[in-house]
Parts: C-alpha cells; sequence; structure tokens
C-alpha cells in the first residue's frame, strides 16, 4: 500500500470512528456531518469524497464484502460448488476484517431498527448484493438458473443477518464469527457438494 493509500485509508477511518463516536453520544438524527467532520478534523469536503451520506458511513466494508464474494466466485476451485465457495468467501472475509462482528455493527443494527434512512440503505445495500452475488453465482455454475442462485444467496446472508440481530449484543467477536459460519453453514447444507 503507498503512503496516500495508508492516508486515505486513515482519514476514512478517521470519519468511520469520529461518526461512530457521535452517533452513540449524541444520537444519529442530532449528529450532522459537519459535527462528524470536525470531529475528525477534516472538511466538508474531504467527507464527501470518501461517503455519499451519514448513512453510508454506517456501511463501511459491505462493497469489499461483495467483491470479495465475487473474487470467490471467480477463483472457485474444479470441486468447489456454490455453497462452498460462499463459505470460503464468509471465512475469508471473517479473517481479514471484524466489521460484521464490531462494535459499528452493534451500533449499525441498532440504528437499522430505529432509523429509517439507516434501515433503507442497510436494505437497498443487501438487495444490490443479493443480486450481483446471485447473478454471478448464475454465470459460474451451469447447474444453477438465477432463481436457484437467488435463493442459495438469499438463504446465505439471511442467514448471516438473522445471527447477527440475535447475537451481535453479546460483544464477543470470536463467538460472533463461529456463529456467523454456523449458521451459513447450515443454511448452505442442502447445496453443499
Amino acid at each position: 500500500m503507498t503512503l496516500r493509500e495508508r492516508k486515505r485509508a486513515r482519514t476514512r477511518q478517521a470519519l468511520v470512528d469520529a461518526a461512530t463516536e457521535l452517533f452513540e453520544r449524541q444520537g444519529y438524527d442530532e449528529t450532522t456531518i459537519a459535527d462528524i467532520t470536525a470531529k475528525a478534523e477534516v472538511g466538508a469536503r474531504t467527507f464527501f469524497s470518501y461517503f455519499a451520506s451519514k448513512e453510508e458511513l454506517l456501511f463501511p466494508e459491505s462493497d469489499e464484502r461483495v467483491q470479495a464474494t465475487l473474487a470467490a466466485i471467480a477463483d472457485r476451485g474444479a470441486d468447489e460448488g456454490p455453497a462452498e465457495v460462499l463459505l470460503r468467501a464468509l471465512s475469508g472475509a471473517s479473517e481479514r476484517s471484524d466489521d460484521m462482528v464490531s462494535p459499528l455493527a452493534a451500533l449499525r443494527l441498532r440504528l437499522v431498527q430505529t432509523v429509517p434512512a439507516v434501515r433503507g440503505k442497510g436494505l437497498q445495500l443487501q438487495l444490490d448484493a443479493q443480486r450481483e452475488i446471485a447473478r454471478h453465482l448464475a454465470d459460474a455454475f451451469p447447474e444453477l438458473d438465477y432463481v436457484r442462485a437467488s435463493a442459495l444467496t438469499g438463504a446465505f446472508i439471511g442467514a448471516i443477518t438473522a445471527v447477527l440481530y440475535a447475537l451481535l449484543e453479546e460483544g464477543d467477536p470470536a463467538v460472533l464469527k463461529t456463529a456467523v459460519q454456523t449458521a451459513a453453514e447450515v443454511a448452505l447444507e442442502p447445496w453443499r457438494r
């Protein structure tokens, strides 16, 4: 990673950290973009070069997880079926980042339940991810038409989401990661080779 990329990553993380702290302390609706940029010590223009909105800031790694899943599909082994590829992608994402089981994830889930704009953004991201992953699965695996690929993807994402809603307040990332992996395995069992 170049110096410029490291600096961009630090600035992006500073915005996420500032927003997380402010949302927890003052509330989501009460926190403005100006509050976030002041706390992160950057200008509003800088904020908008990283995020389009406050809602987007709550989902900083969603696109990275989708891209990692698409890469896993593209790089699948000859002996891997669609379920195995999705489970490998989840395992890899879990090893690279704690985003799905972090304090930000707990805050995000609380806000999804109480703030319509955050709920809308979360649902939009989830639906877009499901469609894209299903399309790539259908293209990669001849035994899957788009309907079956969509059902498989929906089971996978639904299992992960359900476990996170049920257990995220527990707080122990290792326990949560294991529970997420187990739920995904259970949901994908009918499709495993």
